[in-house]
């Protein structure tokens, strides 16, 4: 029998949300967990198919596969062609989409609560019954070789993959997801299918809903719906060790660039780590927006450089935060000393009390925005199952954001803003420039 668990702790209406969040979950008898979210209030429903593994998870020879299965599975099943799916999606108003990143795979579709039968046997034929026909890996192979070719052809792209092949070298984590133009030519129809085999099994799985619709009602239809997958199809994959870090300073010269691209990164914390929040506020403090410290510094004050930003890139075990800009190559040194005067700062003063609160209030409301959409909350569910294990609240969230000091900021800085663990890639035309390790010193 399926076991159904209303989570409880979201259950409570609360003061930052105007409604309360009615989640609930079951696990069928096949082992797939079915996450639901009721929103009475709104008139669409978002569904996705959530495959708990990505690109970190694959082998060197088998680089972007996952990639590559989540856009086959879209040229036919046994029962539909590429074509049936875009004319079927277009008549119910749906919009059908999927993503592949370092450690997941999504398959969505969002649409009218009235249609949720059509789109649920729309997304379920797409994910379950794959034809992966020869004709159509050969084709999609090209297709991929020239979605490399347009990513190579970005600088800002090419620059963040140049620092994560560096950063994680010879691990899976800084391999790229797209995979390379010699793996993603050696895919084969038994390759594809023995892949799509071993990820797409209800350990590997979960199936999360958010919108206008009943839980109970929901869950029957997705176990009438996932019924022919067996609940001995496949094992969970095992997840590797954190990889290592290694620090470098990799200089890239392509001529054809007029900016030089900039990329200061440094080893960070898990996406589930204790102090998560904190790292996020020191983010938005340092470049997460136009009030932060690098914009005003580098951009405003000086005008060095129109997109410069910091960011982090949290994974199950391990992360980075990463400072970006394009500037001209005579400024490039300016850029960086004024980029580690920042990280120095941040160091050894405490951030300013009205720092603080407006990196608090960006942080609450850019979360509470970001829950709007059925889609939105759809994929929350997904990731906080994934990487916590449970749910957390808004007040829960908020709770935690408004207990983060100044001090605690200040020690997450001496803590992760070490010049022996940091990594600076540039890409551009540099003529002669040269750094130093000892030039990233703060």
């Amino acid at each position: 029998m399926p076991i159904t668990v209303p989570v409880a702790e979201n259950l409570a209406t609360t003061a930052s949300t105007p409604h309360p969040r009615d989640i609930r979950q079951t696990t069928l008898p096949n082992g797939l967990l079915v996450l639901t979210e009721r929103m009475p209030y709104v008139r669409s429903v978002a569904m996705g198919v959530w495959i708990d593994c990505g690109s970190r998870d694959e082998t060197p020879e088998t680089n972007g596969i996952s990639h590559f299965i989540e856009h086959m599975v879209f040229k036919g099943t046994t029962t539909r062609s590429a074509k049936d799916f875009a004319r079927e999606i277009d008549a119910i108003g749906g919009n059908l989409d999927a993503f592949t990143g370092k450690e997941t795979i999504c398959f969505n579709i969002k649409v009218l609560d009235e249609n949720v039968p059509a789109a649920l046997d729309l997304l379920t034929d797409l994910v379950l019954h794959p034809t992966f026909a020869p004709d159509d890996i050969a084709k999609e192979q090209g297709v991929i070789l020239e979605e490399i070719k347009i990513d190579e052809d970005s600088p800002d792209y090419l620059v963040h993959e140049l620092f994560t092949q560096n950063f994680w070298k010879g691990d899976a984590l800084g391999r790229p997801i797209l995979g390379t133009a010699k793996t993603v030519s050696s895919f084969t129809q038994q390759i594809v299918l023995d892949e799509y085999a071993r990820r797409f099994t209800p350990p590997n799985m979960v199936f999360s809903a958010a919108g206008n619709l009943d839980h109970e009602d929901f869950v029957a239809q997705v176990a009438q719906a996932f019924n022919s997958l067996s609940a001995s199809s496949g094992e969970k994959i095992a997840k590797h060790a954190a990889p290592k870090a290694f620090p470098h300073i990799t200089l890239k010269n392509k001529k054809s660039l007029e900016q030089v691209q900039f990329c200061l990164a440094m080893p960070s914390l898990p996406v589930s780590h204790s102090d998560r929040f904190g790292i996020h506020l020191l983010n938005s403090i340092l470049g997460g927006g136009m009030s932060s410290r690098l914009f005003q510094s580098i951009r405003e004050d000086r005008g060095l450089a129109y997109s410069i930003y910091s960011e982090m890139n949290p994974f199950r075990d391990t992360g980075s935060l990463a400072v970006y800009a394009g500037c001209a190559v005579d400024k490039t040194r300016e850029v960086l000393a004024l980029t580690l005067a920042e990280f120095t700062r941040m160091k050894t003063e405490l951030v300013t009390d009205e720092e603080l609160k407006r990196a608090k209030d960006q942080s609450k409301g850019n979360m509470v925005l970001g829950l709007e959409s059925s889609g939105s909350r759809m994929s929350n569910l997904a990731r906080q199952q994934m990487y916590h294990g449970r749910f957390y609240s808004v007040d829960d969230i908020t709770a935690e954001i408004d207990c983060i000091t100044a001090a605690d900021v200040q020690r997450l800085a001496q803590q992760l803003l070490l010049s022996e663990n940091m990594a600076l890639t540039l890409l551009g035309n540099l003529g002669t420039l040269k750094i130093e390790r000892g030039d990233l010193a703060c």
